[in-house]
């Protein structure tokens, strides 16, 4: 392996000892070789690191094992250590429960080339069973690589049309165009994948639709997404990326000249991101009575919203109230 390896595969990792030896042997068996894998530990206290460092002899110093500090509760913090040492002219995120099919990194490495892509977009994958009995294929059906239109207005309109698949796992990144521009992941969960990906779909100039089911998303319960919680600690968590997620991703389009200038298009990101997480709100909050969802939304939520932690959190409680009886209306 050269200074500069082909491919960074970035993997954060957090209790994950059931799933992570499967996770490496796909990397043992690439066709391609020339590549570095960068695992992250946030903190587990299972077995997982013992994994990894059993493991690490057989890829013959091209894995690196590092570590948090303290357990940041999700993938970003590890994702963006991760990317911060990396070397490799490519980068791809591989979460730590998922599998890559023998030829994915020479099959996404190719088409990069081919097309001096910044993004490679997996417009298909295997999604599978945790014990992986159940695999099938999932995703848009695409005949042949196309490169996507270089036009923002139309980006975005795709964007807000669902059309970009928000996963992390599902893009193929040039390193240069993540650190050119400083595209790392918001310190929240859930929707850092959202903000990140809007990232790429601005500022790359050159994506690339693939066809090529390489990547096996495996549905585990050990997900963020699937932990248990209470009604007030769902709610909370789907109320995360709308009271912080909001103002980063205005601050990124205020970094570009077309938001600037059309304010039209800001508007509309904004309102499919704040859309896309209402309705698990709005689901998390129907046993909750209006002081309940209050107390919940000031009481996690108070000191980053400043002086008008009390308004905003008394007019997200209004709303979300609202809402409810809005659709008791219309189903009576």
């Amino acid at each position: 392996m050269t200074d500069t390896p082909a491919v960074s595969v970035i993997i954060p990792m957090f209790n994950a000892e059931k799933f992570i030896a499967e996770c490496l042997e796909s990397l043992l068996a690439q066709s391609l070789q020339d590549f570095e894998v960068i695992v992250v530990d946030d903190c587990s206290t299972d077995s997982s690191r013992a994994v990894v460092e059993r493991y690490a002899p057989r890829f013959g110093g091209r894995l690196k094992l590092f570590a948090t500090k303290k357990n940041s509760g999700g993938c970003a913090l590890p994702r963006n250590k991760g990317l911060k040492l990396s070397r490799g002219e490519y980068v791809f995120f591989v979460d730590a429960d998922d599998l890559l099919t023998p030829t994915a990194l020479e099959e996404l490495h190719a088409a990069a080339k081919n097309f001096s892509a910044d993004v490679i977009y997996l417009e298909r994958h295997f999604e599978a069973s945790s014990d992986l009995d159940e695999i099938q294929i999932a995703g848009e059906t695409l005949g042949t690589p196309t490169l996507e239109t270089e036009n923002l207005a139309e980006r975005v309109h795709e964007l807000v049309e669902r059309k970009f698949f928000l996963t992390t796992w599902s893009k193929f990144v040039r390193r240069d165009l993540l650190l050119g521009h400083e595209i790392f992941f918001p310190p929240f969960a859930p929707a850092e994948d959202d903000v990140w990906t809007c990232a790429l779909i601005f500022f790359a100039e050159r994506i690339v639709r693939v066809p090529n089911p390489v990547y096996v998303w495996r549905q585990s319960e050990n997900s963020v997404l699937r932990r248990e919680r209470t009604e007030q600690e769902t709610l909370t968590f789907w109320m995360k990326p709308i009271v912080r997620g909001t103002k980063l991703l205005d601050d990124l389009m205020e970094r570009i000249e077309f938001f600037r200038r059309n304010v039209q298009y800001r508007c509309a990101v904004l309102e499919f991101f704040v859309h896309t997480k209402t309705a698990q709100v709005f689901e998390s909050s129907l046993n909750l009575s209006p002081p309940e969802i209050f107390s919940a939304i000031k009481n996690e939520f108070g000191e980053s919203l400043g002086e008008h932690d009390v308004l905003i959190s008394w007019l997200l409680a209004d709303l979300i109230t609202q809402q409810k009886i809005f659709v008791q209306i219309k189903n009576a």
